[in-house]
């Protein structure tokens, strides 16, 4: 089985884990539309729904590119319209959108928190909702969930509760959903990776010590190679699972891993939500401080960069800005 002619919508597809798995896909002919944000190309997070749709045309495959907030309903529903009208169908869901801040109850204003379950467990729920029409119509329908395991360690929980909640809200969906549409024959599974994934959008964002320490990371290939053989099951016999992307690939016989490791010499980091928590996260460093100049009103002190509302693609790991 392949997935020439197969519909893909994906979320945040424009850079990153999204991009890598519509990259995968468009090498068998896939149909795939990029439903993500930013149409404008920045700077320093190179990506954009038209360079994404360019990037799958060029590596075999069809696309559209569609600007879509999942946080709207109306915009969701309106992308989900165009991919069908397109295409003819839907086949595959990919929920990659994420937003991330890692805070604590203290630290998190609540219009981040709403953010998060927005664009995490609410755009899965709303995407899967309106979509679910089409999908029933598939010969092989599936929905993946770029979320974890759901580990119940509170050491996961206490330092960035709200995020915590938020993924964990994406992974219940998988839960319940997969038992929900079984009689559909429609397959719900999450995928998580094992380690740290090197993406433009953590490059942006990370400086100093962490920003070197992604060379301990692996490319979002990996990712994309077992999201793949996911899709090419049985939607009636792999549904309700909890992937992690390295036990999938080795389950396939792959047993060197190391192409995808952006160092080769390097061990790579764990990821989120696995195992026993580290000890102490990760820490972003907060920008020198501005001097006021002499004789003027006092400038106030740069405070540490706030992580991005949103991220069109893979949830970009940003921690709670250091403390002075």
């Amino acid at each position: 089985m392949d997935l020439k002619s197969k519909v893909l919508f994906i979320t945040g597809a424009s850079r990153g884990i999204g991009l890598a798995i519509a990259l995968k896909a468009a090498k068998d002919g896939a149909k795939i539309a990029v439903a993500a944000k930013t149409v404008t190309a920045h700077d320093k997070l190179p990506g954009t729904i038209h360079t994404a749709v360019e990037a799958i045309k060029e590596a075999g495959g069809e696309a559209i590119a569609i600007q879509c907030d999942v946080r709207d309903e109306e915009q969701i529903k309106s992308a989900i319209a165009k991919t069908v009208e397109a295409f003819g169908g839907i086949d595959i869901i990919v929920n990659n959108a994420g937003a991330i801040q890692l805070t604590d109850t203290e630290n998190t204003d609540m219009k981040r928190f709403d953010l998060m379950q927005s664009v995490n467990a609410r755009a899965v729920y709303m995407t899967v909702k309106h979509a679910l029409p089409h999908l029933k119509k598939s010969t092989n329908a599936h929905i993946l969930n770029l979320s974890p395991p759901m580990n119940m360690d509170a050491d996961w929980f206490a330092p960035h509760l709200a995020y915590t909640l938020s993924k964990y809200g994406m992974s219940m969906c998988t839960f319940g959903m997969a038992r929900e549409f079984r009689a559909h024959k429609i397959a719900v599974n999450s995928l998580w990776p094992e380690t740290a994934i090197d993406t433009s959008a953590i490059r942006n964002i990370l400086t100093g010590d962490v920003k070197e320490s992604f060379v301990a990371a692996r490319t979002p290939e990996i990712v994309a190679d077992a999201a793949y053989w996911i899709f090419t099951q049985p939607s009636d016999a792999c549904t309700g699972n909890f992937f992690i992307d390295s036990t999938v690939l080795k389950g396939t016989g792959m047993k060197d891993l190391s192409k995808y490791n952006v160092d080769p010499q390097a061990t790579p980091l764990p990821d989120f939500f696995l195992g026993k928590p580290p000890k102490k996260m990760p820490v972003k460093k907060a920008p020198a401080k501005i001097e006021p100049a002499k004789d003027a009103a006092a400038t106030p002190a740069a405070t540490p960069a706030a992580v991005p509302e949103k991220t069109d693609g893979d949830a970009t790991k940003v921690t709670a800005p250091a403390k002075s």
